[in-house]
């Protein structure tokens, strides 16, 4: 039992699972934990940019062509899919703003770790994970503030959570990887991560949930566009890259760089800028993000059998 129990409180699908379970059973105690969403996701963000690497930005010969094909990726591609899509079936400005959220976030760090996971280019992700990243702090908040031009979010306060959620966490993730301090943060790096982007999900889902309940054609269109943005742009990627004989290592990193996005981000960012219900797309793009690693590991562990 005890076993069973910690490996389900250490697994990270567990626990993301877990955290969207308990919203939906126990939402009402989300609003306690609103107010430190902020604490969680500098953590989270903190502890997961550890697996990021500035050292390949000392030779711009290296890291030039990978980190431009990452904001291509991660941003424009990503956005030229999900906006239009978004602005057509959503019913109301809010989400569509948590749509342009979602748009608007850094690429989810997982991918590089699955980058491993999957035989993709190691690399090749960290690098564009860095430069879309780096490209968030001018793109999120050009993107928010050209479609929400009358939401009163000013340039400045944007600019100023941008540094607050990515550089302050990229500085604080190169005092952590201090060689005498890293020896401590690497075992529990993953399960602080997972528990961090966890208790988003919670407070997404939790102050939300009676949408969860009540409005099942809501869930659809929500789940409709994120599905097309995350399997349909990831998959009809591969097909497009086998088509041109991209190699196999770097089509399974460039589809992951093309539709995970940071749910832990958009759902703080979507939180603090527009209210609970745009932080509802952020918080089913968590559950559909998690369905697509899982599918694309099942299908490796499959086709690895063959």
């Amino acid at each position: 039992m005890i076993n069973l129990l910690k490996g389900i409180f250490l697994n990270r699908n567990s626990i993301l699972v877990f955290a969207v379970i308990i919203g939906l059973v126990a939402g009402d105690k989300a609003s306690i934990l609103k107010d430190y969403a902020f604490i969680a996701l500098a953590v989270a963000m903190a502890f997961s940019m550890t697996g990021i690497s500035l050292e390949y930005l000392k030779n711009p010969v290296n890291f030039a062509k990978p980190m431009l094909m990452g904001v291509l990726l991660n941003y424009v591609v990503f956005s030229l899919i999900i906006i239009p899509l978004a602005w057509w079936i959503m019913p109301s400005r809010d989400l569509f703003y948590g749509f342009i959220v979602i748009a608007a976030a850094p690429p989810g760090v997982a991918i590089i770790p699955f980058s491993y996971i999957l035989k993709g280019k190691i690399e090749y992700a960290i690098i564009g994970v860095t430069g879309a990243f780096l490209a968030s702090i001018i793109l999120a908040p050009l993107l928010i503030n050209f479609f929400a031009p009358n939401q009163w979010v000013k340039p400045f306060d944007l600019f100023k959570m941008m540094l607050q959620l990515v550089v302050v966490p990229m500085l604080v993730s190169r005092l952590l990887l201090y060689k005498p301090l890293f020896k401590y943060i690497e075992p529990i790096r993953g399960k602080v991560v997972d528990w961090g982007f966890a208790v988003l999900i919670f407070v997404a889902v939790g102050i939300n949930r009676q949408v969860f309940f009540t409005e099942p054609m809501i869930l659809l269109r929500i789940s409709l566009v994120l599905f097309v943005a995350i399997f349909g742009l990831g998959l009809g990627f591969e097909t497009i890259a086998k088509f041109f004989k991209i190699e196999s290592s770097l089509q399974k990193t460039q589809s992951m760089l093309i539709s995970i996005k940071s749910s832990g981000f958009s759902v703080f960012t979507a939180l603090a800028l527009f209210g609970k219900e745009a932080a509802i797309p952020s918080a089913v793009m968590a559950v559909m993000v998690l369905l697509y690693l899982i599918f694309l590991s099942l299908r490796m562990k499959k086709s690895a059998v063959k």
